[in-house]
C-alpha cells in the first residue's frame, strides 16, 4: 500500500512538474519583452493593467517603474485571466479523472467506516469519556464524507463549479475544517490516554466526562475561528479561456497574498499540525516508556502510535509543510509558485484521514481491558 502510495505521488509530481514547465516557456513566450506577471493559479482581473516594460515607451530615460493597477469588480461573478500552466493543470487528466476516484473511494469507505463506528459507539458503554472524542471525531469525518459528491462533480465537469459562491464556501471551509479538526481530537485522545497510563491515580480522580466535553467544544469552537476567513473569501472566479467557474482553485492576485493570508495559514498549520505533532509523539512516548518499565504489553499502543503517525505522514504533513513553504516564497515576491500543483494533490491525500479513522477507534477498543489491567497492578505494588 506504501508502495503504491509513493508511486502515485511520483507521478503525479511528474505530471505536475511538466505543467508547469509549459506553463513557464508559454508565459516567456507571450509578447518577446513584455512580460506577463500573473502567477500560477492566481488571475487577473479583465480590468487591470497589465504591467508595460520600459523598453516598449518610446523615449524613455527614467527608472521607475510602472506598476500593475487593479480595479475591483462591483460584479458578483468576476472574470479573471490565468497563464497556461494553470490551465494546464485545470484541464489535465491529474485534476478531472484521479482526483475525483480518490474522492469517489474516500467517500465510499469513509461514509461506511464512520457510520459503523457510530452505531458501534451507541451501544457501547464501558469508557464515556472516550467514547466522547471518538463520536466527535466520527462525525467530523462523517460530515466531510457527505461534502464530497460536490468535490467529485466539480472536478469531473471540468472543474466548473455548479453550486453557487455560499456553497464553494461552505466546501472548503469544510475540506480544510476536517484535516485540523481530525489533528486537534487525535491530540485530545493522546492526551487523555497519556494522563491515564502515566498519571492513573491523578486520571481517576478527574472529573473526565466534563473534561472530554470542554476540550471536543474548544476543539470546535477554535476551528470555527479559523475558518471564518475562508467563509468569507470570494472562492468562486470566471475564466473565461476555458469557460468554467472555478472553487477554490484560482485566486485573484488583487485581493489575496496579504500579510494577513501569510499569518493566516501559517499559524492554521503550526496550530493544527506541527503543535499537535510534537504533543503526540511525546504522549505515546512516555505511554511505551511506562507500560515496559511495569512489564506490561505495550505493543497494541505501539500499533496505536503507529497507526496516528502514518495519518500524519500521509494526511497532514504534505498539505501542511508545502502550505508553509508555498506562502513563504509568495510572501517573498518570487515568480513561481509552483509548489501549488503539489499542494493541491496533497490536499487530496489529506482526505484519505477520514478512511484511516474509524481504524484507531477499532486499535484502541482492543487496550481498554489491558488499561485496566494495568491500574490494577500499579494499585497492588
Amino acid at each position: 500500500m506504501e508502495t503504491l502510495l509513493w508511486a502515485t505521488i511520483q507521478l503525479l509530481l511528474l505530471s505536475s512538474s511538466a505543467m508547469s514547465q509549459r506553463g513557464a516557456d508559454y508565459d516567456l513566450e507571450i509578447s518577446g519583452d513584455s512580460v506577463l506577471r500573473i502567477k500560477t493559479f492566481q488571475g487577473v482581473p479583465q480590468s487591470s493593467y497589465e504591467e508595460i516594460p520600459l523598453s516598449a515607451i518610446e523615449g524613455w530615460t527614467g527608472t521607475t517603474p510602472t506598476k500593475e493597477k487593479c480595479t475591483m469588480e462591483k460584479s458578483s461573478i468576476v472574470t479573471l485571466h490565468v497563464n497556461n500552466s494553470t490551465m494546464g493543470y485545470l484541464t489535465s487528466s491529474l485534476s478531472t479523472k484521479l482526483i475525483p476516484a480518490i474522492y469517489i473511494v474516500v467517500f465510499l469507505v469513509g461514509v461506511s467506516a464512520n457510520a459503523a463506528t457510530l452505531w458501534m459507539l451507541y451501544f457501547q458503554t464501558k469508557s464515556i469519556t472516550m467514547n466522547i472524542f471518538y463520536i466527535n471525531l466520527a462525525v467530523a469525518d462523517l460530515l466531510f464524507c457527505v461534502t464530497l459528491p460536490f468535490k467529485v462533480a466539480y472536478h469531473l465537469h471540468g472543474n466548473n463549479w455548479l453550486f453557487g459562491e455560499v456553497m464553494c464556501r461552505v466546501i472548503t471551509a469544510v475540506f480544510y475544517g476536517n484535516m485540523y479538526c481530525s489533528s486537534l481530537l487525535l491530540t485530545c485522545i493522546s492526551v487523555s490516554r497519556y494522563l491515564a497510563i502515566v498519571y492513573p491515580f491523578t486520571y481517576r480522580g478527574l472529573p473526565k466526562r466534563m473534561y472530554a466535553m470542554l476540550a471536543c467544544g474548544l476543539v470546535w469552537v477554535t476551528l470555527f475561528l479559523y475558518m471564518v476567513p475562508l467563509f468569507i473569501t470570494k472562492q468562486v472566479y470566471y475564466l473565461d479561456q476555458l469557460g468554467i467557474y472555478t472553487c477554490h482553485d484560482v485566486h485573484n492576485t488583487c485581493e489575496m497574498m496579504s500579510h494577513f493570508h501569510l499569518y493566516y495559514f501559517i499559524s492554521l498549520a503550526f496550530i493544527g499540525f506541527v503543535i499537535p505533532l510534537g504533543v503526540i509523539i511525546f504522549c505515546y512516548t512516555s505511554i511505551i516508556r511506562t507500560l515496559k518499565a511495569y512489564d506490561q504489553k505495550w505493543f497494541w499502543y505501539f500499533k496505536v502510535s503507529l497507526l496516528i503517525l502514518v495519518i500524519f505522514a500521509i494526511c497532514f504533513a504534505p498539505s501542511n509543510i508545502i502550505l508553509i513553504i508555498h506562502h513563504v516564497n509568495y510572501n517573498n515576491n518570487k515568480n513561481t509558485d509552483d509548489l501549488y500543483f503539489s499542494y493541491l494533490i496533497a490536499l487530496c491525500l489529506g482526505s484519505l484521514n477520514s478512511c484511516l479513522d474509524p481504524f484507531l477507534y477499532f486499535l484502541m477498543s482492543k487496550i481498554t481491558d489491558r488499561s485496566n489491567a494495568y491500574l490494577t497492578i500499579i494499585k497492588t505494588s
